[in-house]
């Protein structure tokens, strides 16, 4: 991007958010009505930095803690897949300066799917689930961890 900002950086930017606000009338036919959390991406890192070792979350999972921590209705996910990789970014940052890192490859798409927009890729992410015990399998193009949800951490013990 043109700002040369670090991940870092963006992670602690977007000083307006969290942002709770009623469900838009587009959303209300799927959510109904109530209200929506859109999160900072601080408040995803930390989720995420919250998972313990051998443990997993989906993005679903972290939308629904959010939505719990601010007492809204639901949170929204893309906002929270987006800060999710931001999050991951700014960790491989961390991990290229030997800090500790939010542990990003814990966090799994809805169907227990690695995310290949994540540092390191398929393969990097293979590598660190497959450190911590987990069986990543191929299905069709997709690489899913084997039984993920045996694996999943209950968000609201974060």
């Amino acid at each position: 991007m043109a700002t040369g900002k670090s991940w870092r950086e963006r992670l602690a930017g977007y000083k307006n958010l969290p942002l709770v606000k009623p469900i838009p009338p587009a959303m209300q036919a799927k959510h109904g009505q109530g209200s929506i959390v859109i999160p900072s991406p601080r408040e995803v890192d930390a989720i995420m930095r919250a998972i313990p070792e051998s443990r997993l979350v989906t993005i679903f999972q972290l939308s629904d803690q959010l939505a719990h921590q601010h007492g809204t209705t639901i949170a929204c996910n893309v906002t929270t897949g987006i800060f999710a990789n931001m999050a991951a970014r700014a960790a491989s940052e961390d991990e290229a300066e030997g800090k500790k890192a939010t542990p990003y490859w814990r966090c799994l798409k809805n169907n227990g799917e690695l995310n290949a927009k994540y540092p390191g890729g398929i393969e990097g992410l293979m590598n660190k689930l497959e450190a911590e015990g987990h069986t990543v399998v191929q299905k069709g193009k997709r690489f899913v961890v084997q039984d993920f949800e045996k694996q999943l951490v209950s968000t609201r013990l974060l």
